[in-house]
């Protein structure tokens, strides 16, 4: 079987010449790139990819870590990459972990075997002092901030957005409110109970859900919530999507929205827009395009996105 190689000398030139031939790289002597394509259209070559990434000494692909892509956030976040590896000509393998550490591993170690370009972190379950031997191999990029130098990472303040919040609903007199999560053992969530303690004092456990990803998780906790003895007068919701679930069951229990309760989501997506949901926007598409261009660039910066808090009628 005929390979780069045997094309390269047939053509009388080099490997590498073959290989910028076969990625349309502007400038070679005209004559030799005509001398590689007459053997090429001759041999009727298929060029292996694998053959040319190894010359080339990139793959142009970026591996994508995410834990579950039924999720809007992470959609989001994933539109993010898509479009701007389009744009750069790179492709993205999604690789979903469910917050494995051991599938975490296994991925960061392709990147080791230089399946990968570079590896996008959405969100992860090991620590940093596990990945951070990878970034040897190539470029890892993180979608929350770390401070480690070894990784560049796209990211927005959580923990400010998450004050803004608090300090949002009791500006607008709210003592008694709830929140969801969607993991106990996040970052995330840590950073939403430091800042609920900040603003209103001490949590009481039962106003605070967690596992809450979807509109019928949403549906279910404000169940829960409205059952509680002092009910909360607003609840923060950590998507749009379980902020619509908890407007319907509101309006199920013929409540109203807001002067019986105050609902605040998060990431400004379609469903809030159509249900007039106040919402967080921490622009993810934005945190995905600057993650996916930090590791096409190999870049170990530290990019803040910006915020914003979206008024709209449930609050």
């Amino acid at each position: 079987m005929t390979n780069i190689n045997d094309i390269a000398k047939m053509a009388g030139v080099s490997v590498s010449t073959v290989s910028r031939v076969l990625n349309n790289y502007k400038y070679i002597a005209k004559d030799k790139r005509e001398s590689v394509l007459k053997v090429i259209q001759e041999m009727n070559y298929t060029p292996n990819k694998n053959a040319i990434d190894l010359v080339r000494g990139e793959t142009r692909t970026i591996g994508v870590i995410l834990p579950y892509n039924n999720n809007p956030a992470f959609d989001q976040l994933l539109n993010g990459i898509l479009n701007k590896a389009l744009e750069n000509d790179f492709s993205i393998t999604v690789l979903p972990s469910n917050y494995s550490k051991e599938k975490e591993v296994e991925y960061l170690q392709k990147l080791k075997s230089k399946l990968y370009d570079g590896i996008i972190i959405a969100s992860r379950a090991n620590d940093w002092e596990t990945i951070i031997p990878y970034s040897d191999y190539g470029s890892i990029v993180s979608c929350e901030y770390t401070n480690h130098k070894e990784i560049g990472c796209s990211y927005m303040d959580r923990y400010s957005s998450y004050l803004d919040a608090f300090r949002f609903l009791k500006n607008k007199g709210h003592q008694v409110v709830a929140f969801t999560t969607a993991r106990l053992e996040s970052n995330s969530t840590k950073q939403m109970i430091g800042a609920y303690n900040e603003i209103f004092g001490e949590l009481q456990p039962e106003y605070h859900i967690t596992g809450c990803s979807c509109l019928e998780d949403g549906y279910e906790v404000a169940g829960q919530f409205l059952l509680l003895p002092e009910r909360p007068t607003a609840i923060y919701a950590n998507g749009d999507e379980v902020a619509g679930g908890i407007y319907l069951y509101a309006k199920s229990q013929q409540l109203k929205i807001p002067t019986d309760l105050a609902i605040i989501g998060q990431e400004n997506q379609p469903i809030g827009v159509g249900m007039g949901i106040s919402t967080v926007d921490h622009q993810l598409m934005k945190v995905g395009e600057q993650a996916c261009s930090l590791a096409i660039k190999k870049s170990r910066e530290k990019v803040k996105i910006p915020y914003h808090i979206v008024e709209r009628d449930s609050v």
